[in-house]
């Protein structure tokens, strides 16, 4: 993208036509279902300003975060859920303080409700939580 795209891209956005998810929604996203869930929010707060590229690089580097995170709880001897979320916490700053200040750094926009991305997250985690609830012990 040349300088001149770029400026007018930072222009066209000044009057903030469209509303976003705010950062406190990704962080928590991230922290209380996983970074891949904070990150659809981002990535939706991008493709909603037409910045397809940085969506897409937003989503991957959330499910990375993800995978990282069940890796790395699954390889410890004692799994805690309170290492799931200081990780999901971590990843979700990195989601909510860099990527998102630095795809929107001005504090002017209106933001969306999170009522419909909370009900559609529950109902992705509820067959998990289930599985796992009734899943054989070892």
């Amino acid at each position: 993208m040349t300088e001149e795209n770029n400026i007018t891209k930072t222009e066209s956005n000044q009057d903030n036509s469209f509303k976003i998810y705010s950062k406190k929604a990704i962080l928590g996203f991230s922290i209380f279902f996983a970074p891949i869930f904070g990150g659809v929010l981002l990535r939706q707060n991008l493709m909603d300003d037409n910045r397809k590229r940085e969506a897409n690089i937003v989503l991957l580097t959330s499910i990375v975060f993800t995978v990282l995170t069940i890796l790395i709880v699954n390889n410890m001897e004692k799994k805690t859920s309170s290492l799931t979320y200081l990780l999901n916490m971590g990843w979700g700053v990195i989601l909510s303080e860099y990527f998102f200040r630095k795809y929107f750094p001005k504090d002017n926009y209106e933001y969306k409700k999170i009522w419909k991305a909370l009900l559609i997250s529950i109902v992705i985690v509820i067959p998990f939580l289930l599985a796992m609830i009734y899943a054989p012990s070892e």
